[in-house]
């Protein structure tokens, strides 16, 4: 491991106490020193997900082996340094990934084989707005079995991982649907190749006749949940014979009522999912995926990340307190380094 030219100390987002987005604070950490098979990377970018503010809150603990109070799941950045037996990137190495909290720092330690080379066409405010949503969305069409033809229906589809699954499902062939709160999120992903959208400002009690008009009557044959609470309960009379839905997150409530008669006659399968705490092994596994699988749809353009607006570290606060307004469309990036920022929309 070469660290000659790594700074010892590096900038971190530190969640000072629970609370606002007003506890988070840039303080000074050691710089992390990569472990056997790790490597260490200079964050270029990385992005906000739900799991940040609520770690901010107090609500969601972070997974042993991650710092518990540094918040960040996704990065995109510079291979720098190398662990001991860490032999497959080189340094300079551009790359992206998940981890399981500390990202929104200027460095982070990572196994080498959690990382993805990153597209050298695509911008580190891009990279940095990928690994999350974009593993999350492939994932789950892979556990739904998603195929070309069916009809697949995405709750909360003007987030991250909603915009995200709206072309992964059109890249399998798959049709895909979707719901937001408001008609105006829904014009922003149309033109990603959304089949149709509802919009629940008014309630669910017209979603299952909008969706049957939607398929001819049969029902849709995947969801993916990004909601649950009372979505789920509805979700089930709108799905088709042997549907299959995939439990992604829990923004409406962790608790559901359901028709278990419906899920028995219909054969449904219920499924839940959570990216944060799988074990290494599952970890390795999903970054190869999203190298193998999705990697080249972005690199030649089929695929992209929607940003909604990019704030420099020194304002992370300012980007905790614009996701916990549910007013955004896509994905909100921090980035670390001075790469120019592009303006809000």
């Amino acid at each position: 491991m070469n660290v000659s030219t790594v700074p010892r100390t590096m900038r971190a987002a530190v969640i000072a106490r629970p609370g606002g987005p007003d506890v988070i604070e840039l303080r000074e950490r050691p710089t992390p020193i990569p472990d056997t098979h790790e490597v260490l990377v200079r964050v270029h970018a990385s992005a906000m997900n739900r799991a940040d503010v609520l770690q901010r809150m107090g609500r969601y603990p972070a997974p042993r082996g991650a710092p518990a109070d540094v918040p960040g799941l996704e990065l995109a950045g510079t291979v720098v340094a190398h662990g001991p037996a860490a032999e497959r990137w080189p340094v300079g190495a551009r790359v992206f990934g998940l981890v399981a909290g500390g990202a929104h720092a200027d460095y982070v330690a990572l196994h080498e084989d959690t990382v993805a080379a990153m597209p050298g066409t695509m911008s580190w405010v891009d990279g940095g707005a990928v690994p999350e949503a974009f593993i999350t969305a492939f994932d789950a069409l892979e556990q739904a079995g998603a195929r070309a033809g069916e009809t697949v229906l995405i709750h909360a589809v003007a987030s991250g991982v909603g915009l995200a699954a709206v072309q992964l499902a059109r890249a399998r062939g798959a049709v895909p649907l979707g719901t937001t709160r408001t008609t105006a999120k829904l014009e922003r992903v149309l033109p990603l190749g959304l089949r149709g959208g509802f919009a629940t400002d008014q309630g669910l009690d017209g979603l299952v006749p909008w969706v049957l008009a939607s398929t001819e009557g049969r029902g849709v044959d995947v969801t993916l949940d990004l909601v649950g609470g009372p979505y789920l309960r509805t979700t089930i009379d709108a799905m088709a014979h042997r549907g299959r839905i995939v439990l992604i997150g829990t923004l409406a409530g962790a608790e559901a009522t359901i028709a278990l008669g419906v899920v028995l006659y219909k054969r449904l399968t219920i499924r839940g999912t959570v990216l944060r705490s799988r074990t290494l092994d599952e970890r390795k596994r999903d970054a190869a995926a999203f190298g193998r699988d999705v990697v080249p749809l972005l690199a030649r353009g089929a695929i992209h990340p929607v940003i909604d607006r990019v704030f420099p570290l020194e304002r992370v606060a300012d980007a905790h307190a614009l996701v916990e307004s549910n007013s955004t469309t896509g994905k909100v990036v921090v980035t670390m380094t001075d790469e120019p920022i592009p303006q809000a929309p």
